[in-house]
């Protein structure tokens, strides 16, 4: 209540993330804070039974009759810098018990690390974000500038709006490492610092909302979707991730012994991680768009393969940097795109990997080539599968894996489902500029 009072703020968004990934809020004015602070804001139990399109599913459960309560964690508060005196808080969606009503995405997450707690285990983990800068012309989304990737002149060109994203970033409190221009016409990327737990999916619902919001100011649109633009790169999403021994502070992944440093713990978090990934990309790659993405020879993982700083693969090892070889050791999940609610998609992800600790699961050899390039028996030989390459197909590996099922609980996991049918069906009767239009700037 201070920092708003200090910071003369008049507005106040309180957020949540839907099954379609889109992040959503209600708002009020700065003077009823203090009590809805405490008490949150209504929601209608149907409003996580909307679609991308904006469609209302029928739910058992999720009818237009009762409502939830929006609460927001008072440690998410951020005054918006690229707006007039507004303010926002990311909230748990509570049941009048104050305790998650069945499909509270953030609540989900938090059921994940307790597991992972209850093993000795922390979690750290940052969103690496691709995104499209785009002007609307006649209808059409056209790039902002056509740079080669990685370029002086790349970043010259978006030198003001990366400027003002990174200034942003940082008076909200978020770390940014890197800023770079990326391979497609008008990509970019920009890498945050790692966070604990919930935050580090807190932290990407504000980076999407600062590059949008800064974006804006410029004339500009960002879009996160998986594949904007047909014809060009797809942008990516990617986990980083590392486990943590609750007790004394270690790097669970990291071991000074084994010849590539990757520890026991970390081969079966691997594992599990594989075993439910034809599943698990419903929730990380979960949009109708994200399919296009997902291709061969697209550095975004195609198969269920892993490596040591294989872009290819679907979980690389990522080298760790001279002298700091224990603190910067971590896994890279690739096949995550920015259609994804981050708060599912960081708890499936866990979910998978405690599941490979628990039945110490094996990944095999990591795969020392583009998996693609592998002969079928290859493939076959080091239990690589093809992952599914469509929206329908990753959806029914989901229903049929009963980890992340049970993991989602029964409201959560049906709502999901459903919601995400419906967009599966709504695109697949329409074309590719619908498609596109409904995808580039929702996420």
């Amino acid at each position: 209540i201070e920092l708003a009072q200090n910071a003369h703020v008049q507005l106040v968004r309180f957020l949540y993330c839907d099954h379609s990934g889109v992040t959503r809020a209600k708002q009020i004015h700065v003077s009823h804070l203090p009590h809805k602070l405490n008490e949150g804001l209504g929601l209608t139990r149907a409003q996580m039974a909307m679609n991308l399109l904006e469609q209302l599913m029928d739910i058992e459960g999720m009818e237009p009759v009762g409502e939830i309560r929006l609460v927001p964690d008072p440690e998410t508060f951020s005054v918006l810098p690229w707006t007039p005196a507004s303010a926002s808080l990311i909230c748990d969606q509570l049941d009048h018990n104050h305790l998650n009503w069945g499909a509270c995405p953030r609540s989900f997450l938090k059921d994940m690390l307790t597991r992972a707690a209850q093993q000795g285990i922390k979690i750290e983990a940052t969103f690496e974000n691709e995104f499209y800068l785009a002007r609307e012309v006649d209808g059409a989304y056209v790039p902002f500038d056509h740079a080669p990737v990685y370029s002086a002149i790349g970043l010259d060109l978006s030198a003001q709006v990366m400027h003002d994203i990174v200034k942003a970033l940082g008076e909200q409190g978020i770390v940014v490492e890197q800023a770079i221009n990326e391979y497609g016409p008008g990509q970019l990327e920009i890498s945050i610092r790692h966070s604990e737990g919930v935050r580090a999916a807190d932290n990407q619902i504000k980076f999407r909302d600062t590059v949008r919001g800064v974006a804006l100011q410029h004339g500009l649109l960002a879009s996160f979707a998986p594949k904007p633009f047909p014809e060009d790169i797809g942008s990516g999403s990617h986990v980083h991730f590392s486990l943590w021994d609750a007790g004394n502070g270690r790097n669970l992944l990291y071991d000074p012994q084994d010849p590539r440093r990757l520890s026991a713990t970390g081969r079966h978090f691997i594992a599990g991680i594989l075993a439910h990934l034809p599943a698990l990309i419903a929730l990380t790659c979960p949009s109708y768009n994200s399919y296009r993405r997902l291709q061969p020879h697209m550095w975004s993982s195609a198969y269920t393969a892993w490596g040591f700083d294989n872009r290819e693969a679907a979980v690389r090892v990522v080298s760790p940097f001279w002298g700091r070889e224990e603190q910067t050791y971590n896994l890279e999940l690739k096949s995550v795109d920015g259609s994804a609610n981050p708060y599912i998609a960081l708890g499936g992800l866990i979910a998978a990997g405690l599941d490979g600790i628990t039945r110490q699961l094996d990944p095999g050899a990591p795969c020392e080539h583009d998996p693609a390039r592998l002969s079928d028996a290859e493939r076959e030989r080091n239990h690589i599968r093809r992952l599914p390459t469509s929206m329908a197909a990753a959806l029914d590996q989901l229903e049929h894996d009963q980890l992340l099922m049970q993991a989602m609980g029964d409201l959560m996991s049906r709502s999901y489902l459903a919601v995400r049918r419906s967009e599966e069906k709504a695109f697949s009767e329409q074309d590719t500029d619908f498609e596109i239009r409904n995808h580039f700037y929702k996420f």
